[in-house]
């Protein structure tokens, strides 16, 4: 694990560099974002043919929360927003740079820290970014832990309420795709709870069309009869 490797998404090629230390230094904790992922993958590739369908992305504002890489966020730069903000933890923020540095999206797409839950992490980056309007929050496999969704719907909520005086124009949209897992139910549960709806897009949706080149060895996908699922939901506030 670790390196460079090309991706490419509906014909967009992306340079992206991984960790080679997967670790975070002061806790030992995996760095699961320090690598790329299948529903990563699964979701650039719906955002080109079904999510630009649902949603314009020109001139848009495009939020990504645990980016990892950043590959989502940076599809969406391409597809035509005119600002992306790729967040996650102190330790990534390094290797998302230097992803948007290689793929010469800097005049698109920033890298900013954010805490799920920390409203002092997330009053510093509307701080720092001067951000008045997202209409488009974007996740891939962030429904791994139950213990963090109170902190995740806490952030959603304090995005979704962004600029909600004159300069709110739109409701913002949040997609997050994710691989089917026995605890994806009570992550979702645990968002219901802190007051979003679940709507999953139609269709089943199976591994990404990638090249094998492109997919993730940590989630590695099987052509056989365990054939990991994944599935699009959209979540809304109520």
């Amino acid at each position: 694990m670790g390196g460079i490797k090309e991706v490419e998404i509906a014909g967009q090629k992306l340079v992206i560099h991984e960790l080679e230390d997967v670790s975070d230094p002061l806790t030992g904790k995996i760095l699961t974002g320090s690598w790329v992922w299948d529903s990563s993958l699964l979701l650039s590739e719906w955002m080109t043919s079904h999510g630009r369908v649902e949603f314009d992305f020109e001139g848009k504002t495009v939020l990504e929360l645990g980016a990892g890489m950043g590959i989502p966020g940076m599809i969406a730069a391409l597809l035509g927003a005119t600002r992306v903000v790729l967040t996650d933890i102190p330790s990534l923020l390094t290797w998302l740079r230097k992803n948007v540095e290689a793929n010469s999206l800097g005049d698109r797409v920033e890298v900013r820290e954010l805490v799920w839950g920390s409203e002092e992490s997330w009053l510093s980056l509307v701080g720092s970014t001067e951000l008045d309007n997202v209409d488009l929050v974007l996740m891939s496999d962030v429904f791994y832990d139950t213990s963090e969704m109170a902190a995740l719907g806490k952030t959603l909520g304090w995005i979704v309420k962004c600029g909600c005086g004159e300069s709110k124009t739109t409701t913002t949209r949040i997609w997050s795709a994710t691989e089917i897992r026995p605890w994806t139910g009570e992550c979702l549960d645990e968002l219901t709870d802190q007051g979003f709806d679940v709507i999953e897009f139609p269709s089943p949706l199976s591994a990404p069309n990638c090249s094998s080149s492109t997919l993730s060895s940590a989630s590695s996908v099987a052509l056989d009869d365990n054939e990991p699922s994944f599935a699009i939901y959209h979540l809304v506030p109520r």
